[in-house]
C-alpha cells in the first residue's frame, strides 16, 4: 500500500492564514477604485433672486445672482446673459467673481430696458464660464406699458392657495382719476400649463371685476407670479395702462373641500347682506382653512327688466371678503356655516348693491352668479 502524505495542524493553520491574508491584500485595491469612480468634478452653481420681476417700460431690473463652488472648483468666473428682449441690455457688476474651493460669491445682474423694449414676458439665461466649465440659472422679466396716472389697480387677496383642478378667485379693484372709459383686463404671463383666467365683468366700466383663476388636475405645483394688466383710452384717444401683481399657489397637499352661500335677503339700492357661507369637508381629517374668496360672476336680470332694456351688470355691486381671523377648524365629514364656526356676524362677507339711479329697476329682483374659492390643509 502506497504512503499517504501526512499534514500536520501547525501548518494547516499557517496555510489558512496565508490564504487570508492574500484576500485581504486582494480587497484593499477594489475598495479604492470604487471610491475613485464617485469623485466629484470641478463645477459652477448659479443661483437667482428675485426669479422673476415685472417693471415698465424703460425701467430696469436688478437681480442677485449667486455662484457657488462645487467639486473643488476654484478660478475666476464671467459672467454674461442671454435670451434678452429686444431694445434691452445686461449688465453685471462685477462682470466675473472668484470662487475658491467651497466657496460661495455674488455679483449684480441690471437688465436695462428702453422706450423701443416690446412688453411681453421673457426668460433670460445667465451662464458663469471658467474655461470648460460652466453652470447656468434662469430668470423671468415681464416688461409693461408705463403705468398713467389716469386710474389704478390693486387685487385681492395677493396670494391664494390651491389645489391642481381647483379655481383661485381674486377681486380687482379700480380707481379712477378723470377716467371715465371702460378698461380692458389680461393675464400677462405666469400662468401654470393647463389654467385658464377669466375676469367679470371684462371690459369694466365700474369700480370692480372678478378675476378666476381655473386650473387642471394636471397642473404642475409650485408658486406662479400672475400679471395683471387694465389699459383703456382716455378722453384724448390715448391708450392708459394699470397693474396689478397677485400670486397662485398650487399644492397638491392641499385638501379639497365645498363652498356654497347666498345673501340673507334681498338687496335693493343702497343697502348690504351678509354670505354665512357653508364649508362642506368631505374628508376623514378635520381641515384647516386658510383662504376663502367670493366673487359675482354675473347677473341675470328679470324678464321684466331685460325686456324694458334695464341695465344690471356687476359692476352694480361690491363685495367684502371675509379677512379672518384664520385658520378656520372645519371637522371630518362636517356641514357648517361660518357662524356655526364661530364667525362673528360683524366678520362675515358681504354683498352691498351701489345706490346709482341706472340700477334702481334694472337690478330689482336680479339673481347673482357667485363663484368662491378657498383654501385648505389636512390636519
Amino acid at each position: 500500500m502506497q504512503n499517504q502524505p501526512r499534514y500536520s495542524w501547525p501548518s494547516l493553520r499557517v496555510s489558512i492564514k496565508a490564504m487570508l491574508v492574500g484576500l485581504l491584500v486582494m480587497l484593499v485595491p477594489a475598495g479604492a477604485l470604487v471610491a475613485a469612480s464617485q469623485n466629484v468634478k470641478p463645477g459652477i452653481t448659479l443661483q437667482i433672486s428675485p426669479s422673476s420681476q415685472s417693471i415698465e417700460r424703460a425701467k430696469t431690473a436688478s437681480y442677485v445672482v449667486t455662484a457657488t463652488s462645487t467639486g473643488g472648483f476654484s478660478g475666476a468666473v464671467a459672467l454674461n446673459a442671454s435670451g434678452l428682449p429686444a431694445g434691452s441690455s445686461a449688465s453685471f457688476s462685477p462682470t466675473s467673481v472668484t470662487l475658491s474651493s467651497g466657496s460661495t460669491t455674488t455679483a449684480t445682474m441690471n437688465v436695462a430696458t428702453t422706450q423701443a423694449t416690446p412688453t411681453g414676458t421673457s426668460t433670460i439665461k445667465i451662464t458663469g464660464t471658467s474655461g470648460k466649465i460652466s453652470g447656468s440659472v434662469t430668470a423671468g422679466l415681464t416688461v409693461n406699458y408705463q403705468v398713467s396716472g389716469s386710474f389704478s389697480m390693486s387685487a385681492t387677496p395677493s396670494s391664494v392657495a390651491v389645489p391642481p383642478g381647483a379655481t383661485a378667485v381674486y377681486t380687482l379693484l379700480l380707481t379712477r382719476s378723470n377716467f371715465a372709459g371702460p378698461i380692458s383686463l389680461s393675464v400677462l404671463g405666469g400662468l401654470p400649463t393647463g389654467a385658464a383666467a377669466t375676469f367679470s365683468p371684462n371690459p369694466v366700466t365700474g369700480g370692480s371685476s372678478s378675476l378666476q383663476i381655473t386650473t387642471a388636475p394636471s397642473s404642475p405645483n409650485g408658486s406662479y407670479n400672475l400679471y395683471l394688466v387694465g389699459s383703456g383710452q382716455d378722453s384724448t384717444g390715448k391708450t392708459q395702462y394699470a397693474y396689478a401683481n397677485v400670486q397662485l399657489v398650487l399644492d397638491s397637499t392641499l385638501k379639497q373641500f365645498a363652498l356654497s352661500g347666498n345673501p340673507s335677503g334681498l338687496l335693493a339700492p343702497g343697502t348690504s347682506q351678509v354670505l354665512d357661507l357653508r364649508i362642506s369637508n368631505p374628508n376623514a381629517k378635520a381641515l384647516s382653512v386658510t383662504n376663502l374668496s367670493v366673487s359675482i360672476k354675473g347677473v341675470t336680470p328679470t324678464a321684466y327688466a331685460i325686456s324694458n332694456n334695464l341695465p344690471c351688470t356687476v359692476a352694480d355691486y361690491v363685495v367684502t371678503q371675509y379677512s379672518g381671523p384664520y385658520p378656520l377648524s372645519a371637522p371630518p365629514g362636517s356641514n357648517n356655516s361660518l357662524s356655526e364656526l364661530g364667525v362673528a356676524a360683524s366678520g362675515l362677507p358681504r354683498i352691498e348693491m351701489l345706490d346709482a339711479r341706472t340700477n334702481q329697476d334694472g337690478c330689482k329682483g336680479a339673481t347673482l352668479q357667485l363663484v368662491y374659492s378657498g383654501s385648505g390643509q389636512g390636519n
